[in-house]
């Protein structure tokens, strides 16, 4: 990963990173996320395998990485069962719905109705990163707390996105094309509180502590971890 997605769990959480090996087989999942207070699930340059979410072959040139999708389609669910609060971030995001038995587009912009929403490559960093959308947060989410509105600016640098919304998955966000852009956990059971997880397109660890709705993000995530140690302890 990046150093930017752990400078942004130091700066904008405030919370120790722990990096976990992406293995085929993975590690002992369960034994590793019981010593932790969060998760933190990245973006990448690589796509999910699509044989995890349909019959339609992968396209030529896509990227893979059979042991990231091994690790992490497994540890999604197995945070959910042990409480851990989940932050998750584009390539995460994707991982997140298919694990909770969603599907993908391969190719946003070759659908009709949709927007291209890729980086242009041949800019520099901070253009590629930079705001580029406005998205549609949902009346009364989280997202919507954050931002204390119902819009926020954020970056694009996907060329997938969801398809079909994973089981308990509700919508967060939306791009101005109506692409999901953010999801939240949510099965509806006012008995059973659900553990805190968030997931996003965008990418908020990117200067994380000069945007404040992205820094907001993260300090949301952070909160949920300190409970979480709280309980644990």
């Amino acid at each position: 990963m990046g150093e930017k997605y752990i400078r942004a769990v130091v700066d904008g959480a405030g919370c120790l990173p722990v990096l976990l090996p992406s293995l085929s087989p993975p590690l002992d999942l369960r034994a590793l996320l019981g010593s932790l207070d969060g998760l933190l699930l990245t973006g990448a340059y690589s796509n999910i395998e699509p044989h995890h979410y349909g019959n339609e072959p992968s396209f030529e040139g896509n990227l893979h990485d059979p042991a990231r999708d091994a690790t992490t389609l497994g540890i999604v669910p197995l945070a959910i069962e042990l409480g851990l609060p989940v932050l998750a971030i584009c390539r995460g995001l994707q991982e997140v719905n298919v694990a909770l038995g969603g599907s993908l587009h391969q190719k946003v912009h070759d659908i009709a109705g949709f927007d291209d929403h890729r980086e242009n490559p041949d800019e520099p960093l901070g253009v590629q990163y930079a705001p580029s959308h406005v998205v549609e947060l949902a009346e009364g989410g989280l997202l919507a707390r954050i931002a204390g509105g119902r819009e926020a600016r954020v970056n694009s640098l996907h060329g997938q996105g969801i398809r079909r919304l994973g089981e308990g998955l509700v919508v967060e966000a939306t791009a101005p094309d109506g692409l999901v852009e953010a999801v939240r956990l949510d099965r509806g059971r006012p008995d059973a509180p659900d553990p805190f997880l968030l997931a996003v397109q965008w990418h908020p660890e990117w200067r994380v502590t000069e945007n404040p709705f992205y820094l907001g993000t993260f300090q949301a995530f952070a909160a949920a971890c300190r409970e979480r140690a709280a309980n644990r302890q």
